[in-house]
């Protein structure tokens, strides 16, 4: 188990568990921090960083692969979402940001949540897949105990991910899927919509008299 301070990755982006994000490395010191992190094989922390600095829960990651290296140290890698963690206490000492932090789970995870509420959470995301011509969920999905996460994946939305994260019950991040993804589908619904008819608009002016 990984002890000490967690190094800590700052973006515009919340992870979750379970959950692959591909990472362009250039900047020298997060090249220093994935060198460190890929050779001792560690995790280290994806937290959302916004205009009012970086929020306390975040998501750790590995390095699943390094997809390619470059002559002046840059690299591409492929990393994936581990555990849930909170920010106790920020260290500065390094180049890069570190941090001091407690790892948190479900408070009830000994307790499945009710079938009903699965099949509706369930239903909602194949729609959406069906909408961004993603793939449905494979059958056994459901036995999975952080399904949510897994039914979070394709949504873009920053501040309902980041809330789903801090959520420590799976019952209810999955009501409150049930309850977001149908508007959040009418929304990429309209956004499809807005992408397939923008290249038509303005072809019956091409021509003008003078």
């Amino acid at each position: 188990m990984q002890e000490g301070l967690l190094p800590l990755f700052p973006l515009q982006v919340v992870l979750l568990p379970g959950g692959e994000l591909p990472l362009h490395i250039f900047e020298d010191r997060y090249k220093e921090m994935i060198g460190e992190v890929i050779r001792d094989r560690l995790e280290f922390g994806v937290v959302l960083a916004n205009e009012k600095g970086i929020v306390n829960t975040g998501c750790t990651a590995t390095v699943d692969r390094v997809l390619r290296q470059y002559d002046d140290g840059r690299m591409d890698i492929l990393t994936r979402g581990r555990r849930r963690f909170e920010i106790m206490l920020l260290n500065d000492e390094r180049s890069f940001l570190r941090g001091t932090v407690e790892f948190f789970d479900d408070d009830d995870d000994s307790v499945p949540p009710p079938g009903e509420l699965q099949e509706r959470a369930i239903r909602s995301y194949n729609e959406l897949q069906s909408v961004s011509a993603g793939e449905p969920l494979s059958s056994g999905a459901g036995e999975d105990p952080q399904l949510s996460f897994q039914l979070a994946q394709p949504v873009l939305d920053l501040p309902f991910r980041q809330v789903l994260l801090a959520m420590r019950s799976e019952s209810e991040r999955l009501k409150r899927l049930a309850e977001f993804l149908p508007s959040y589908m009418a929304r990429q619904r309209k956004i499809q919509h807005v992408k397939e008819v923008a290249p038509r608009n303005g072809h019956a002016y091409g021509h003008v008299e003078e």
